[in-house]
């Protein structure tokens, strides 16, 4: 009589374990499932990050060259108009000095000239003065 309902209750506690540590399990793979699929996103995201790194590493390093060429190029630039500048500034100092010069020249020998033929007239005249009282 008692072996009955003692056996009754024993399978039924028997099978309330196992439907608990069947939940168990099924909750643990389920678990195990999700883990694995987290751990491949991240593996995935990890390679997109790295991919993108040197994406972005490559993207600075072209757009610094990209720079650096049009820094040199408006350097150049600058540096040839100086040199025009320069040389433009130079030829027109030389042309300057040479009209100087020449305003000099042409001054000096106005000077010598008015000095020499003011200088001759005198001479001339003292000449004919003699010429006269000589006579």
């Amino acid at each position: 009589m008692l072996y009955k309902p003692v056996k009754d209750f024993m399978d039924k506690r028997t099978a309330y374990y196992q439907g608990l540590e069947d939940a168990a399990n099924e909750k643990l793979s389920h678990a195990s499932a999700l883990e694995a699929d987290y751990q491949s996103r991240m593996d995935s995201a990890e390679d997109e990050i790295t991919r993108m790194k040197a994406k972005a590493v490559k993207e600075s390093e072209a757009a610094a060259a990209a720079m650096l060429k049009s820094a040199k190029e408006q350097s150049e630039k600058l540096v040839l108009a100086a040199r025009d500048s320069a040389e433009l500034e130079h030829k027109r100092m030389i042309s300057e000095a040479r009209e100087e010069i020449a305003q000099i020249a042409v001054a000096a020998t106005k000077k010598l000239l008015e000095e020499n033929s003011s200088k001759i007239y005198d001479d001339f005249l003292d000449a004919a003065a003699k010429e006269q009282d000589s006579e």
